[in-house]
């Protein structure tokens, strides 16, 4: 925590997993300081010593709060701490996996966007849909995902969370 005690989220702009928990923090209106970690940069500074230190497994997001430091693969193991259960909600949103576009495409999804809840697979579905366009995946036969998708982009959670508008996007690639 820093020294406002506000949760502090180590993060790559473009990382899906990152940016769930973005949305996440966003959507439970939780104030946080990011502290960039780049993938690319000086080979990667996931594998410095310093933050090595602070998350052996040497991946973002990590996510110091509540007086811990947890990281994506250990974040199974632990329990609800705090009156306001910080920490067991960030442990659903960050270890709730990539199987939300597989769910969907099934069309076992359960509940998507629908009135003002936002489930847990929303918060994959929109950097997967991201990361497909990206890499120039057409989406046009899922209509469905589409739509999902656009409605959710128009929340402000997604918005701010957004990749192209994070403190360490490069210049070039903001939104």
């Amino acid at each position: 925590m820093t020294e406002s005690g506000k949760p502090i989220l180590y993060s790559y702009f473009r990382s899906s997993c990152t940016w769930r928990v973005r949305i996440a923090l966003a959507l439970k209106n939780i104030n946080y300081e990011i502290i960039p970690i780049n993938l690319i940069k000086d080979g990667g500074q996931q594998f410095s010593p310093e933050y090595q230190a602070l998350n052996p497994m040497k991946q973002v997001p990590a996510l110091k709060i509540d007086g811990l430091t947890i990281g994506q693969s250990n974040l199974s193991v632990l329990k609800q701490v705090g009156e306001e259960n910080q920490l067991a909600w960030a442990q659903k949103v960050i270890s709730s996996g990539f199987n939300a576009l597989e769910k969907i495409l099934k069309g076992t999804a359960g509940k998507y966007c629908v009135g003002d809840e936002v489930t847990m697979a929303d918060l994959c579905l929109v950097p997967q849909v991201a990361n497909a366009e990206r890499y120039k995946v057409d989406i046009t036969p899922y209509p469905t995902i589409s739509r999902i998708n656009k409605s959710l982009l128009a929340l402000e959670a997604f918005q701010v969370s957004h990749p192209l508008r994070q403190p360490d996007t490069p210049p070039e690639l903001r939104a």
